[in-house]
């Protein structure tokens, strides 16, 4: 019989991805979207078939993290047989501004669509995308026992998401993994975040129609992987025989400045003649390093990355140089709003 899933956040770039694999290896894949006026499927167009269409395997799903209610019924009518919970306010930074809000969706969120799946009695394999903000301030090399120290209201909501969902397997045998994903990146990502921001600015830049890129703390360290290589390791998590939670990571770690420096090289730039310093771009607590050890992952799941940072950036700075080239005039540069930080 056909595997049937279910995505929130589908429209991020790891629900993207997701669907993308999902998809190859023939499942039903079903995606909450969030009512909006303007579309936002930017990143799943190219995998959408009309659901008139028989060979239709991609179905939206109209639903919100804070409605509980709509979240029972969704199951209840789809019956899926995996649940991947991606949806969040993701961004570290904005989770300053909207703490609220932040630990609404990222914390509270799962805790519904946790009860949704035990009220509504679907019995589905349940993945929680957690991350390696939780870590924090605690030092690097860090793996599924190194204790969490979040900086952020991001890292904060996560940890509450992370323990909610151990707190369901042991309360009520729910098959419910953690995945602790460290920083993954890719042509998807939004542009708001810091690796894209950079990305995004070389290509102008190397167009002329940029000359100067604000930056906040440029030795941050992180390890940064290829976000369409993270996704294989959420699926494997659910293939395995008992729930258990897993650390994803490439193992090596880089500055920002490091990131800087290959993107600008890349494009034939020097990255010092267009980098410029802003404070407001620093975070109210800063996490210096974050640098996971994948050994389990690699040991029980098979699972290991092929793409390091160096050519994570490169291939981020040839999609933005492609995508600039094609845009022509409907291309937006970068705005100085409180959301475009790091």
């Amino acid at each position: 019989m056909t595997k049937r899933a279910l995505i929130t956040g589908i429209t991020g770039q790891d629900g993207s991805y997701l669907a993308e694999l999902l998809l190859q290896k023939g499942y039903e894949v079903h995606g909450l979207i969030r009512r909006a006026s303007t579309f936002n499927t930017t990143r799943i167009d190219h995998l959408y078939v009309d659901a008139h269409n028989p060979d239709a395997k991609l179905f939206l799903h109209y639903g919100d993290l804070s409605d509980g209610a709509r979240l029972v019924t969704l199951l209840a009518g789809i019956q899926p047989d995996e649940v991947y919970n991606l949806a969040a306010q993701s961004h570290v930074r904005v989770s300053f501004d909207e703490p609220e809000h932040t630990a609404d969706t990222t914390g509270v969120g799962t805790v519904r669509l946790l009860e949704a799946l035990r009220m509504s009695g679907v019995n589905a394999r349940f993945y929680q995308a957690s991350t390696s903000e939780m870590f924090g301030a605690t030092p690097p090399p860090q793996g599924e026992d190194t204790p969490f120290y979040p900086r952020s209201p991001y890292g904060a909501a996560k940890v509450y998401s992370y323990w909610i969902t151990k707190n369901y397997r042991e309360a009520y045998g729910l098959f419910a993994v953690n995945g602790i994903l460290f920083n993954h990146e890719s042509p998807r990502r939004g542009e708001t975040f810091v690796t894209r921001k950079i990305t995004r600015a070389v290509a102008a830049i190397k167009a002329g129609k940029q000359n100067e890129l604000y930056m906040g703390n440029l030795d941050a360290i992180r390890d940064w992987g290829y976000a369409a290589e993270y996704v294989e390791g959420m699926w494997r998590m659910l293939q395995v025989d008992e729930p258990e939670d897993f650390v994803l990571a490439t193992g090596v770690g880089y500055t920002v400045k490091d990131f800087l420096q290959v993107a600008f090289d890349h494009a034939g730039l020097n990255w010092e003649d267009h980098v410029k310093f802003d404070d407001r771009y620093l975070r109210p607590t800063e996490v210096d390093a974050l640098i996971g050890d994948p050994s389990k992952a690699r040991a029980k799941l098979g699972w290991k990355t092929t793409v390091e940072t160096p050519e994570l950036a490169r291939i981020m700075v040839d999609a933005d140089i492609e995508i600039l080239k094609n845009a022509g005039s409907h291309w937006v540069d970068s705005v100085d709003l409180d959301s475009w930080k790091n």
